[in-house]
């Protein structure tokens, strides 16, 4: 018996650093990316998804209703626990590094000692609250809804 494939994985393909797409975000700063790689985080189901994030930028204390698997790519990956922003409290992870969060959990990165890359694996749809309001960059007048 033949099992249905998930979405965006019914056929070989390979994606090279190169051919992703880092685009605006809106449940991010403005100078952070994100390249959807595989799937549809938006829909129910599997999705691949990068983050990048420039040095010295903040993501405040917030939360994802799915569980989701972080992969640091490259530079070094800050992430505390909570609901406010503690830096004393963010650990490092180096690129290599495989973080499990379980949806639900206030939580907030920086990116500390420079840019990186973290790769997200979660089943959709994706989603993202802010703590406070005033943190989420959707909140602010003229931003993309």
């Amino acid at each position: 018996m033949s099992r249905a494939h998930q979405p965006d994985q019914a056929t070989f393909r390979s994606i090279l650093p190169e051919d992703i797409e880092w685009r605006p975000f809106p449940a991010f700063p403005p100078a952070a990316r994100l390249a959807v790689l595989v799937g549809h985080p938006t829909e129910p189901g599997p999705y691949v998804v990068r983050v990048k994030v420039p040095a010295g930028t903040k993501l405040m204390p917030h939360k994802h209703p799915e569980d989701r698997i972080y992969t640091v790519m490259s530079g070094v990956f800050y992430i505390g626990l909570g609901e406010r922003f503690d830096g004393d409290k963010v650990k490092a992870y180096p690129p290599g590094s495989v973080i499990v969060l379980p949806g639900e959990t206030w939580h907030f990165h920086w990116a500390k000692s420079g840019e990186y890359v973290t790769q997200v694996t979660a089943i959709g749809p994706l989603g993202l609250e802010y703590h406070e309001g005033g943190d989420d960059p959707r909140s602010i007048p003229g931003a993309t809804p």
